[in-house]
């Protein structure tokens, strides 16, 4: 352990283990004199707990809350809501433990870790930095497709209720989503230069307010479809064994809920950098408060959203709930409007680790430090002034118009959440944070704490491994059905 952290902090480790250091001695070179300098030199931090929360209820509530109601279907009236809020307590419990390990070795006075590789390998060396590092940009390439499909199922959906409004319910309204994924790609190539996520607050508070409308306008479209009467048939075990459902189709379908629901409460792969945004000291003090509000805030609109959902649509929940309404026109139509509002601001939150770990890798090479470091400024009139760097525009442009590609050819919305799930909750939310809580507070093996949180890891684990089976279960049957790039949804 001792050599790996030895190894990474001179920079003799390759690759990955670099990305963090070199992070580091690139900011300090940038950082301003005096005043404006936080204890270690970086430019002094200005954000607080609410904008802290902002950040964690734009990274929260997304593309997973839409889900809920069909993972209700699955789950039934008592397993949905109770998987919620069991997942809402285990990532609220896990980001406490996260937020401990923003400075080592000591949570008040250490070292401050500016990313979530740089704690990890700050308490557990060097190739478990590796294996997060690979986790979490395997993640953020993941939730920027997801991203990208949620946004364009919500554009569609404002199409074709313009054409059931005119032609009827009955008429064939298939929409081309290729157009709108590649409108969203271009709105993500202008946003992603802002430089880095200092600079996102105004975007993740427009974000937060916006998730904050569409989940309530889902709630009250639900509950005035319950009051209505015009409701599907629900029971408290959810979707039932029959015709048109066979018992291993049911498990599955169990399985990939659970999988979107882990979605729903992914913001951990991004907890460090939010907390590198709040002034100090004591962060991680302000961090337990921001993700108590973040995380009971969104628990709340969760088991609202699927539970009045389902009551509403039975066992014939949608996939993503809004598609499953088409009047009042005009307030489904701004529901829409807010999803994509919203996931434009989720996308840039998501993906700056990312940006930021290549921009710094690409710093360091010799061979094109002119490029990566040199701003072009450009003037629009007499007052607007922006930055231009040619490498930050060249990589961020690819990168998103490689994750347009792609969600052009996967548009399945809950088996890629249910995926994405799997795969980013365990290591992220749950195995990253109890190893390096456990080695900071050198718990000992054996005792009641350190079995205790050893259950949890495994427990999670297991969920896991089932939630992504039953997604990729789903991925192979809907690949075999699909056509990819056809641009129908």
């Amino acid at each position: 352990m001792r050599s790996e952290n030895a190894d990474a902090e001179t920079g003799k480790g390759g690759g990955v283990e670099d990305v963090a250091a070199d992070i580091e001695a690139l900011d300090l070179q940038k950082a301003p004199n005096g005043d404006q300098v936080d204890d270690d030199g970086r430019p002094k931090r200005t954000g607080t707990m609410w904008t802290a929360s902002a950040h964690i209820i734009t990274a929260v509530i997304g593309s997973g809350v839409l889900s809920l109601a069909w993972c209700t279907a699955q789950l039934g009236y008592i397993a949905g809501p109770a998987s919620i809020l069991t997942f809402s307590l285990v990532t609220f419990y896990t980001s406490t433990l996260l937020t401990d390990c923003y400075r080592s070795p000591d949570p008040v006075t250490g070292k401050r870790n500016h990313s979530y590789m740089e704690a990890v390998r700050a308490n557990l060396g060097g190739t478990m930095h590796m294996f997060c590092g690979l986790a979490q940009y395997f993640n953020i390439v993941g939730i920027s497709i997801g991203y990208n499909i949620t946004s364009t199922m919500s554009l569609v959906a404002i199409q074709r209720s313009h054409c059931f409004h005119k032609r009827g319910r009955d008429a064939s309204c298939a929409a081309s989503h290729n157009i709108f994924m590649i409108a969203y790609g271009i709105v993500q190539m202008i946003l992603s230069q802002i430089p880095n996520i200092h600079e996102l607050s105004w975007l993740s508070t427009i974000a937060a307010v916006m998730s904050f409308t569409y989940s309530i306008i889902g709630v009250v479209l639900s509950a005035s479809r319950i009051i209505s009467g015009d409701t599907g048939k629900a029971t408290l075990g959810g979707v039932e064994v029959g015709p048109n459902l066979t018992e291993s189709q049911k498990i599955w379908q169990t399985f990939t809920a659970l999988g979107n629901i882990a979605f729903a409460y992914t913001y951990s792969v991004i907890l460090i950098e939010i907390q590198d945004t709040i002034r100090a000291p004591a962060e991680n003090k302000e961090m337990r408060k921001a993700s108590l509000v973040g995380v009971t805030t969104t628990t709340l609109f969760y088991i609202l959203c699927g539970s009045v959902g389902y009551a509403a649509f039975g066992n014939d929940a949608p996939g993503n709930l809004l598609t499953g309404f088409y009047k009042p026109l005009w307030l489904i139509d701004f529901a829409n409007i807010c999803i994509v509002v919203h996931l434009v601001g989720a996308f840039q939150v998501f993906c700056q680790p990312l940006f930021s770990a290549v921009e710094t890798w690409a710093s360091k090479r010799s061979n094109m430090s002119n490029i990566t470091t040199k701003d072009y400024p450009v003037k629009i009139g007499n007052k607007f002034k922006y930055n231009i760097n040619l490498f930050r525009l060249v990589w961020r442009t690819i990168f998103v118009a490689l994750a347009t590609v792609l969600a052009m050819a996967m548009p399945f919305f809950n088996d890629i959440l249910g995926l994405l799930g799997a795969l980013g909750y365990w290591p992220l939310t749950v195995y990253f944070p109890v190893q390096m809580y456990i080695t900071q507070k050198r718990i000992g093996r054996f005792t009641y704490r350190w079995i205790g949180l050893k259950v949890l890891n495994i427990c999670c684990f297991l969920v896991a491994l089932c939630a992504a089976s039953g997604a990729i279960h789903g991925m192979s049957k809907a690949l075999r059905e699909a056509k990819p790039f056809k641009g129908n949804l």
